[in-house]
């Protein structure tokens, strides 16, 4: 647990060696502090998996790179039997914290964790810690950051058609579906919202399906959850419609349509974790991203020229979702 403690040691062994230059000084010998995640897609998904990943480079470059902070993971763990074996693995080799970034790790999660009790694990995004004392979870509030994108949706649609793309009614998905829907009535109520679920979280070509479904119907706008947006991204860039994005920054994908993503910062939960740990604590814990902790941030895409009007309309809505004067309702 003191590993923390590499960069105030390096600091104070300088420090008393410029005070006692005869002293022969004695090398200070530790170790990183070891994390390995498990995720369902690639790191490079423009979604759920990479906004962790680019949370922990994050940190990373925060904590003065691996030689302080070692990050490993494996990718594309959608067979939840070859995440376990993989989860206790690395719990085997020792990481001092192993997060099973997904929620469909939840059962194998329950079962490992009291094999390794010195070991920290993490999983979301739930609030579920089983009652597991080295056991964290985490969680999004997205419909926040969905409600933003609907507003902006509303404001922007000629149309007055929009479709989302859904992968399956859980989660963060859900509550991330609904937030944008409640945004985009409370902005326009007369706008039709076509929801499509697609029922699965990684199949580009039921998304890019869908999507056209949605455009075909009128929807000059459109959004979706999951790593399965890119084909729907596709379709939205060939119909010149609009894309509001979540999880990660979807911009790259397509800078001409792309007006805003909401992006997880998952560094607010892992820092608050990595101090837990630090003092001992290993598990038993959850926590949520917000807009309020900046755990889940709103981010234009500068590529999008969008208006000042619009623009200052959803920063005036992030910040009566913060103070409370703007409050979600959800079905």
């Amino acid at each position: 647990m003191k590993k923390f403690a590499l960069l105030f040691t390096l600091v104070l062994a300088l420090v008393l060696s410029a005070c006692a230059p005869k002293a022969t000084p004695t090398p200070v010998v530790t170790e990183p502090f070891r994390v390995a995640v498990v995720m369902p897609s690639a790191i490079n998904d423009m979604a759920f998996s990479q906004s962790m990943y680019d949370a922990l480079m994050r940190i990373q470059e925060e904590m003065g790179g691996p030689e302080n902070f070692e990050v490993v993971y494996s990718e594309g763990m959608f067979v939840v039997d070859d995440a376990a074996a993989a989860i206790r693995d690395y719990a085997t080799q020792g990481f001092d914290l192993v997060i099973a970034h997904g929620s469909q790790y939840g059962s194998s999660l329950q079962e490992i964790a009291p094999d390794f009790p010195e070991t920290s694990f993490a999983w979301g995004t739930t609030a579920e810690t089983f009652g597991q004392p080295n056991i964290f979870a985490y969680e999004a509030a997205s419909q926040e950051g969905g409600y933003v994108n609907g507003v902006l949706a509303a404001t922007l649609s000629t149309s007055g058609t929009i479709g989302v793309v859904g992968p399956i009614e859980v989660g963060d998905a859900k509550l991330y579906v609904e937030g944008f829907k409640a945004g985009v009535m409370a902005t326009k109520p007369d706008a039709t919202v076509n929801v499509n679920y697609i029922g699965s979280f990684s199949d580009v070509a039921l998304a890019s399906e869908a999507a056209s479904t949605h455009l075909a119907a009128g929807a000059d706008a459109l959004t979706g959850t999951a790593q399965m947006v890119v084909g729907a991204i596709g379709k939205a860039e060939e119909a010149n419609a609009l894309w509001f994005g979540t999880q990660s920054n979807q911009s790259s994908l397509a800078p001409k349509i792309v007006v805003a993503s909401q992006v997880y910062h998952w560094e607010v939960v892992i820092k608050e974790i990595l101090d837990l740990i630090a003092d001992g604590t290993l598990g038993g814990k959850s926590f949520v991203i917000t807009l309020a902790n900046k755990g889940l941030v709103i981010e234009f895409n500068a590529d999008y020229a969008l208006s000042a009007d619009a623009k200052s309309l959803a920063d005036s809505t992030v910040k009566g979702i913060v103070d409370g004067t703007i409050k979600i309702t959800l079905p």
